[in-house]
């Protein structure tokens, strides 16, 4: 009846004997078929029905397969070749050179004489850095300006000055507005947010951090109480060639950063599949190095209550049980060890290594401080804990927590990796600022915030490391998910790099 059909008593018999009537009222509605089901009809609404089913019928089928599509991997990352990294690990010798490490070369007191060296020292590092750029004209005193003010208050006599950022805030009208300070004096400078679509409005967009080191050119206002901004100068950096182990020693280091081992949260099962990985996988067999970025052990009385979320509450109990677990990795691997924010170490940065009463249990293990930089087989790397991440989000509004590369570019780009003073990051202040980035590395790597990244900037890979504890009480208050247990590999000879997650 729903189909406008009513059946006549002569089909009543055919109907029943049917398993199901679907068909005949298929048949009837692409017909366009209503009114009497008698037994003319019903038998022309059965053979359209069979024409139908030989044309599906009819169909063929395609010849060829369809080609195996590879299971989707953890956290989308992309599946990579055994034939990029080729050679064995146990056949090359390791080479290990550190560039700087703090240990045993800290010589501040804290006072503030040491504060004003390590400041004027930053200046002076990065200024030579950005005097390497082709700025518009030779950039002069703070003081000078200021004398010159009247005769530079217009767009057709610029000057550029270099100094240190204060106060960085953006008005009402979006513009950016902040003052630029050398050992001669200040400058209030404005940076106006304009339609065009360049990196002076990329700047203003994102803001810039307390203490960078900058240089600025523009012209004074007619008052010359203010600096119009039309440039801002950065350390340059073109594409960074990066140096490359030889064809011989074509082998891989690996990073990952806080363990966190101690923690109740702390991924176990996940790391003794990783040691598993390492003794029997043949990709394993190409990493000559492991570098953890911090944070090996969760510590003790590093935050309020933390000894409720403990399940090793002794900090050498911590330390031991890690250097255990590190010597069940095969005896090709080289491991380097750094300190992280909760770490028996000092918390200012740089921090030194580990102290020698901790580092007992441990027979394949080389410990630095963080930051270090150092060459494995003449691959220059950079490796930092990362503490000033946190920084770099609070600071700049084009960097989350999700995203901690794009903090890592923004260390890049200013040459430094910790440029705020008094933010979330304590600061050693030695004589010579040594978190100002010198020497453009092969491999940066950080971690710290649990995230994982890796790509190419401007020639310098990218490595942030994963972590291998457990989303924690904080992160779920957050809304934060780490992304935990990925293992990252770099042949030292080709760059290529992979991610091997366990989790």
């Amino acid at each position: 009846m729903a189909a406008g059909l009513i059946p006549a008593r002569s089909v009543k018999e055919t109907l029943l004997s049917m398993p199901s009537i679907d068909h005949v009222i298929q048949a009837s509605k692409a017909a366009g078929s209503k009114g009497m089901l008698d037994e003319e009809m019903l038998d022309s609404l059965l053979v359209e029905k069979q024409e139908q089913v030989a044309v599906v019928a009819r169909t063929i089928a395609p010849i060829s397969e369809p080609e195996p599509v590879a299971p989707a991997r953890i956290h989308n990352l992309d599946h990579y070749r055994l034939e990029d990294f080729p050679m064995h690990a146990r056949d090359v010798d390791a080479e290990i050179t550190v560039h700087f490490d703090i240990t045993g070369n800290s010589v501040t007191e804290g006072k503030k004489e040491d504060i004003q060296s390590c400041f004027k020292d930053r200046l002076k590092q990065i200024r030579r850095l950005i005097l390497d750029k082709n700025l518009p004209n030779r950039p002069i005193a703070v003081n000078e300006a200021v004398r010159q003010r009247k005769q530079l208050d217009n767009r057709d006599s610029p000057f550029t000055v270099i100094g240190l950022v204060n106060n960085s805030r953006t008005t009402k009208n979006g513009h950016l507005i902040f003052s630029i300070e050398d050992a001669t004096g200040e400058i209030t400078c404005l940076l106006s947010q304009r339609d065009e679509d360049d990196i002076n409005q990329e700047i203003v967009h994102a803001g810039l951090m307390e203490d960078d080191v900058i240089g600025v050119s523009g012209y004074f206002s007619q008052t010359g109480d203010l600096m119009y901004v039309d440039d801002i100068h950065f350390p340059p950096l073109g594409k960074h060639q990066r140096r490359v182990a030889g064809e011989d020693r074509a082998v891989s280091a690996a990073f990952i950063s806080d363990l966190h081992l101690g923690s109740k949260t702390f991924l176990e099962p996940q790391w003794h599949k990783m040691i598993q990985w390492f003794n029997e996988e043949p990709r394993a067999k190409t990493v000559r190095y492991l570098v953890i970025s911090g944070d090996g052990v969760d510590g003790v009385g590093i935050y309020p209550n933390q000894d409720k979320e403990l399940n090793i509450p002794d900090l050498f109990n911590q330390y031991s049980r890690l250097g255990t677990m590190l010597q069940d990795l095969p005896d090709w691997v080289e491991v380097l060890l750094l300190p992280g924010n909760h770490d028996a170490v000092r918390p200012a940065e740089p921090q030194p290594a580990l102290d020698p009463e901790l580092q007992t249990d441990y027979t394949n293990t080389m410990f630095v401080g963080n930051p270090c930089d150092f060459s494995l087989n003449g691959v220059r790397v950079l490796s930092y804990h990362g503490v000033s991440i946190m920084d770099i989000v609070s600071s700049l509004r084009t960097v989350t927590f999700e995203r901690p590369e794009a903090a890592m570019k923004a260390m890049i780009d200013r040459r430094h990796l910790a440029p705020s003073w008094g933010g979330k990051t304590p600061l050693s202040p030695e004589p010579e600022d040594r978190l100002v980035i010198q020497e453009i590395p092969d491999i940066f790597v950080t971690g710290h915030v649990h995230g994982h990244h890796m790509e190419t900037y401007k020639g310098v890979n990218l490595v942030h490391s994963s972590t291998w504890q457990d989303q924690t009480n904080y992160q779920r208050m957050l809304g934060f998910q780490p992304k935990p247990c990925i293992l990252t590999v770099v042949n030292l000879h080709t760059h290529a790099m992979a991610a091997i997650p366990f989790v």
